[in-house]
C-alpha cells in the first residue's frame, strides 16, 4: 500500500503577459509603498481582517507540510500592557548591557530605544511562534525558521495590503512571550507583531534601498 498523499488537480490561472507585467508592477508599487511604523493610532481595526490575514500566513510552504507556526492575537488591554512591561524590561538590558557597541551604533540613526508604547498603542499584537515539534516530541518538523520566516512574510504583506501597518519587533530575548502567553514548551516566540493604523502625525526615518542592480543577479 503506498504512503503518498492523495492528489487533486492543481487549480492554477495561467494570465497573458500583458496582465502578469501588470500584476507584478501593481503589487511591487503598493509595497515598495510599505513601511515599519512605531507610531500607532489607537483606533479598532473592522472585525476579522486581522484573521483573514493570518489566514493568508497559514497557506505558507513548510517543511513537509508540518506548518511549524502559531499565531497568537493578542487584543486585551491587560495583556498588552504586561508584554509591554515584559518587553521593555528586556529591551533595557539590551541597550544598557547585552547589545554590541557596533550594534547600537547602527540603530542610533533611527532613534530606538527601550521605551516601547506602541505595543499598547496598536490595537493587536500578533505573537508569531514556531513549534520545534509537534504536540508530540516524537513528531519532527524540518526547516522550521525558514517555514515560519516565509509565514511572516506572507503575513506583513498581507496586513499591508488589507491597508494595515504593521512593525518587525523581535525584543531580545522573547521568552517572556511564551510565559506571558502560555504557550506550549514545544513554542518559541519568532516575531511580535504590533498592527494598526499609523497615528495621524506619524513619520518614519528617510530610508532608501540598495540599488536593484545589487539585489537582482542574471546569469
Amino acid at each position: 500500500m503506498s504512503d503518498r498523499a492523495p492528489t487533486r488537480p492543481l487549480n492554477f490561472v495561467r494570465h497573458s503577459p500583458e496582465e502578469m507585467q501588470t500584476r507584478a508592477a501593481t503589487l511591487r508599487r503598493e509595497m515598495t509603498a510599505r513601511r515599519s511604523v512605531r507610531f500607532f493610532s489607537d483606533d479598532p481595526v473592522p472585525p476579522g481582517v486581522i484573521e483573514d490575514c493570518i489566514a493568508t500566513a497559514a497557506q505558507a510552504p513548510s517543511g513537509a507540510n508540518k506548518q511549524p507556526w502559531t499565531f497568537v492575537l493578542v487584543t486585551d488591554p491587560a495583556l498588552k500592557s504586561d508584554i509591554r512591561t515584559a518587553a521593555e524590561a528586556e529591551e533595557r538590558e539590551f541597550y544598557s548591557r547585552r547589545a554590541p557597541p557596533r550594534w547600537l551604533a547602527d540603530l542610533e540613526p533611527f532613534g530606538t530605544t527601550a521605551d516601547k508604547p506602541f505595543l499598547e498603542t496598536a490595537p493587536a499584537l500578533i505573537v508569531v511562534f514556531a513549534q520545534k515539534y509537534g504536540h508530540d516530541p516524537d513528531e519532527r518538523h524540518y526547516y522550521v525558521q525558514e517555514s515560519v520566516g516565509i509565514a511572516c512574510g506572507f503575513l506583513i504583506a498581507a496586513l499591508h495590503h488589507a491597508g494595515l501597518a504593521t512593525l518587525t519587533h523581535t525584543p531580545s530575548p522573547m521568552g517572556f512571550l511564551q510565559e506571558v502567553l502560555r504557550r506550549p514548551q514545544n513554542e518559541r516566540a519568532f516575531l511580535l507583531l504590533p498592527v494598526g493604523y499609523p497615528a495621524d502625525d506619524c513619520e518614519v526615518p528617510a530610508i532608501t534601498r540598495k540599488p536593484f542592480a545589487e539585489v537582482l543577479i542574471q546569469k
